[in-house]
């Protein structure tokens, strides 16, 4: 059997506890859906949000800070406690995982980039379950204006990956705000280029992430370019990682 190779992104709201931490109950039932798309064989590249909130819990801030270099104290405190968590949970179920962290010249500079991609294959041949992040301690530009849904389809690019899956606490793109608009309707599949898909895209993120549907809608567009679709999904649905691996259709599907 041919494996296909996902890259999945999971934002803040899926993985932490209100912004009290890590919600170490949730990150486990990821890591369980995981471990059942490997079995399908699917490889997988997790691109995890989290750190930032998790270094808030640990540092007793309540407010996300505005200021560049408490972000980026943030994230190198919670990033151990993410890690160790991921690392954890994994190992319970006998595999491994390893830590990539990431910055814009990774993907401009050629050499670089070829190394990651090599470092990817090199993982994921041996069963490894690379856990994607910004390296945020040094990207003070991804911090303030990026986002890991770049950075996801960034990787999918790299990685050649069939399919990008972007969860949220949202069902998937709607034809307006499903937050002001309660008649808003899912849909359920729309090509890349069409010209309603960024207008009814929100700009609005919630208080843990930095971006928004928007964003999403721009990581679809990126990752086309290496002809790969996108799945932008709740992560709230059960077992939702499972069921796409099954086949089953969830969400938005931005198709090529």
């Amino acid at each position: 059997m041919i494996k296909q190779r996902w890259v999945i992104k999971i934002g803040s709201a899926l993985l932490t506890n209100n912004g009290k931490g890590l919600d170490k109950a949730a990150i486990a039932s990821w890591v369980e859906q995981i471990v059942v798309l490997a079995q399908r064989d699917i490889e997988v590249i997790l691109v995890s949000s989290g750190a930032i909130a998790e270094g808030m819990r640990r540092l007793g801030w309540n407010t996300r800070p505005d200021d560049i270099h408490q972000l980026q104290a943030a994230a190198a405190v919670g990033q151990m406690g993410l890690v160790q968590t991921y690392e954890s949970l994994f190992a319970q179920h006998n595999m491994h995982t390893a830590q990539i962290l990431l910055v814009h010249d990774d993907f401009i500079n050629i050499t670089q980039s070829n190394n990651v991609s090599a470092t990817l294959n090199s993982l994921l041949t041996l069963g490894i379950v690379p856990i994607v992040n910004e390296n945020d301690t040094v990207a003070t530009e991804e911090i303030s204006f990026g986002d890991n849904d770049t950075l996801a389809a960034l990787v999918t690019n790299l990685a050649n990956a069939d399919q990008l899956v972007i969860l949220t606490d949202q069902g998937g793109v709607y034809n307006t705000d499903p937050r002001k608009n309660k008649q808003a309707k899912l849909i359920d599949k729309i090509h890349v280029n069409a010209k309603t898909l960024e207008k009814v895209a929100s700009r609005t993120a919630g208080s843990l992430g930095s971006g928004g549907m928007y964003t999403k809608v721009l990581a679809a567009k990126t990752a086309s370019k290496s002809n790969t679709n996108t799945i932008i999904a709740s992560g709230k649905e059960i077992n939702i990682l499972s069921r796409l691996g099954s086949g089953e259709r969830l969400g938005t599907l931005i198709h090529c």
